[in-house]
Order: C-alpha cells, then sequence, then structure tokens
C-alpha cells in the first residue's frame, strides 16, 4: 500500500485538541469535451475511490485530526458549481453521506470552453473558506488543455493572500487513450504548484476511479510532529 501510513512522531494530533489537517477542495472537468457518459465516470469513479479501504485508513488515520472536503465543478471562465460544500470527514458515516450525494448528482449547463485558470481561482477562494486548516489542497481534473481565461501559470501568484498561504495545486490530467497532446506534462508545467505538489495521470475516464484513489492516497499521506501535518517527500 503506497504512502498510505501515517507516522505519529512527538506532540502528535492524538494528543492534541480536535482540528482540521487538511482542507481538500476536489475541482471536476463540466466542459463540452466531457460528455455525459464520462460526467457519470467522474462522479462515480470519485465516488468509489473515497469508498476505497485504503483511501479510508488514510482519511481516518489521526483521530482528532481530520479531514474537510468539499467537490466542485468547473469549466468556463465564469461557470463554477459547487455539489459538495464543505463537509468534516470525520467518520465513515459522513463519508458515506458523500459518496451516495455524488452518485446522484445531475448534470446542468454549463460553459462549455475550458478555463483552467478560472478553476484555479475559484478552488482558492474556496479553500480560504478553511484558512484554519493545517493544509490546503486543491485539485484538478481536467481532461484538455485551457482555452480561455488567464493562463493557469499566471494565476498562480495570486492564489493565496492573508486568508490562504501555503496553497498545494494538484492534478488528475485524463488523458486521450489514443494518444496526441502530453496533458499531464501540460498540468506539471502550467497547474501544479506549492509544497509536495504533483500530476496524477488517467489513461481515458475508464481509468478516472483507479487514478483519483492512486492520487488521494498521495495527497491525504501525512507526518503529524508537535501538532501540524507536513506533505510527503515526493
Amino acid at each position: 500500500m503506497r504512502g498510505v501510513l501515517t507516522v505519529l512522531l512527538a506532540l502528535g494530533a492524538t494528543g492534541a485538541a480536535a482540528e482540521c489537517r487538511q482542507a481538500l477542495a476536489l475541482g471536476l472537468d463540466v466542459s463540452a469535451s466531457v460528455d455525459g457518459v464520462e460526467y457519470g465516470q467522474q462522479l462515480g469513479g470519485l465516488a468509489t475511490a473515497l469508498e476505497d479501504a485504503a483511501v479510508q485508513q488514510a482519511l481516518f488515520a489521526i483521530p482528532g485530526a481530520w479531514v474537510d472536503l468539499a467537490v466542485f465543478e468547473w469549466s468556463g471562465p465564469a461557470f463554477g458549481r459547487i455539489i459538495q460544500h464543505w463537509t468534516t470527514l470525520s467518520d465513515p458515516a459522513a463519508l458515506a453521506d458523500v459518496t451516495a450525494k455524488l452518485r446522484v448528482t445531475q448534470r446542468e449547463a454549463s460553459d462549455p470552453s475550458t478555463a483552467i485558470g478560472s478553476a484555479m481561482r475559484f478552488g482558492a477562494a474556496l479553500l480560504a473558506q478553511r484558512a484554519a486548516c493545517w493544509r490546503a489542497v486543491l485539485d484538478l481534473s481536467g481532461d484538455g488543455l485551457s482555452n480561455t481565461g488567464p493562463r493557469p501559470r499566471d494565476v498562480i501568484p495570486t492564489l493565496t493572500g492573508p486568508t490562504l498561504s501555503g496553497l498545494t495545486v494538484n492534478g488528475l490530467a485524463i488523458a486521450d487513450p489514443g494518444g496526441g497532446s502530453d496533458l499531464a506534462a501540460y498540468y506539471r508545467a502550467e497547474v501544479m504548484t506549492g509544497l509536495g505538489a504533483f500530476v496524477e495521470e488517467a489513461r481515458g475516464f475508464e481509468d478516472y476511479a483507479e487514478a483519483m484513489r492512486r492520487k488521494l492516497l498521495r495527497e491525504l499521506q501525512v507526518l503529524a510532529v508537535s501538532g501540524r501535518v507536513l506533505p510527503p517527500a515526493q
């Protein structure tokens, strides 16, 4: 099991007051390149990944130091739809409520374009609502290059401020199984930023659930030292 075990050292979270150890905002691409079947594969795949036993072990690894989760959809510059507002994943029942909601969420009309930079801003604003958490992680899934709005790399310096610092942006690049552009390389160059940032790759939407599972395990791997959680070395 890769990178799942949590190491508790010195004055770890078990001896501290209950706190949010990580705010995790997941952004899902709903631009025109994502059809109805693929939309269902994203939401269902995310639910399946969250239900994975190893992922749950990582989520609940530190009693009293929980993960707050939010899920949103993104596409064009002005479109952002929160489909799961901030929820404290304090126990399996709370997680089950989230996965059940994901499985019944219906698609709504959205801008057909792809504005990754705008999605990064939307996600950062969402994470600013959980500024008290030890870590802030934004995860964007997408199947194409940004084709409108601000360039993602130009947005990065604007994402943090007085209410949000230390932001990590990870990516899940959904590649075309038939080949074409190296989307993962684009995400590494334009999107990922922050301590421990990385890009996971799915070989098409059929591989999305497994890629999301791998990504969550990396994001949730932690090292708790003196009541604070540090990301693992990449």
